[in-house]
C-alpha cells in the first residue's frame, strides 16, 4: 500500500503535534463522510476505500502521529435528499496515548500549512485476514483494545490502540478485498458495507452523543 502524504508539525502547548495528512492529488477520487444525525455514513469507491485501508494501517503504526484525511468537500451520493442535510465531517484517526485535546484541533488545522510532501510505503498484508482475528476475546469484559468516536470541528475523531486499528482494521481489508466483485457475484444482493462501532458494544450514540455507528459503503468503480 503507498500512499501520498504531506507531514505538518504544529505548536501546541508547548509540545509539537505531528500531521499526516493524505495528498493523493487532484485527479483522485475520495471517499465522503457525513453525519446523518443517527449514524456516521462513509462512501467510497475502490481507490477511496484503499485510500482508507492504507492510512487505517499507518494509524497503528504510527502512535505519535494524527493521521488526517480531508474528506468535508467530497460529495456524497444522498447529500440533499432527506428532510434533513447531513453534516460533512474530515476525519481524523489518532492513537489513544497521544492524548490529544480534540477541542484543540479546529487551531491546529488552521496552523497546518503546505506541510512536507512524502510516500508511505506499508506492506499489503499490514493490516491482519479476518480470520486471524480472535473475536471471542474482543468480547471479554476484561479486553480494553477498543476504539472510541468523538466530532469536534466538523471531524470525526476515531481513537484507538495499535492493537484496536490493526484488528477492527482486518474487516476494512476484507472490504477492500471483496467489495469490487461483490457486485457481479451477488447481484441479487443490495449495498457492500463494513461497519465500525466504538466500545465493547454497540449503541445509538456514546457518551458524547457522537453517533455509535461508522457504516462504509462500497459505491462501485
Amino acid at each position: 500500500m503507498e500512499q501520498r502524504v504531506r507531514v505538518h508539525r504544529v505548536g501546541l502547548d508547548g509540545r509539537e503535534v505531528r500531521v499526516v495528512r493524505s495528498d493523493p492529488g487532484p485527479d483522485a477520487t475520495g471517499p465522503a463522510l457525513r453525519d446523518d444525525g443517527h449514524w456516521l455514513s462513509m462512501y467510497a469507491d475502490r481507490d477511496g476505500a484503499e485510500r482508507l485501508a492504507a492510512l487505517w494501517a499507518l494509524a497503528a503504526r504510527s502512535a505519535r502521529s494524527l493521521v488526517y484525511l480531508p474528506l468535508r468537500g467530497n460529495p456524497a451520493p444522498h447529500d440533499g435528499a432527506g428532510e434533513v442535510e447531513p453534516v460533512a465531517l474530515d476525519l481524523v484517526l489518532v492513537h489513544h496515548s497521544l492524548q490529544f485535546p480534540t477541542s484543540a484541533w479546529k487551531g491546529v488545522r488552521a496552523r497546518l500549512g503546505a506541510g512536507v510532501p512524502g510516500t508511505v510505503s506499508l506492506p499489503d498484508d499490514d493490516l491482519p485476514d479476518e480470520g486471524s482475528v480472535d473475536h471471542e476475546r474482543r468480547r471479554h469484559r476484561t479486553y480494553r483494545d477498543h476504539l472510541a468516536f468523538d466530532i469536534a470541528a466538523h471531524t470525526l475523531f476515531v481513537v484507538g490502540s495499535s492493537l484496536a486499528f490493526r484488528e477492527e482494521g482486518a474487516a476494512l481489508r476484507r472490504f477492500v478485498e471483496r467489495a469490487p466483485s461483490h457486485a457481479r457475484r451477488h447481484p441479487e444482493s443490495g449495498h457492500f458495507c463494513v461497519e465500525f462501532v466504538p466500545g465493547p458494544w454497540g449503541r445509538e450514540r456514546t457518551r458524547r452523543h457522537v453517533p455509535g455507528s461508522l457504516h462504509v459503503e462500497y459505491l462501485g468503480g
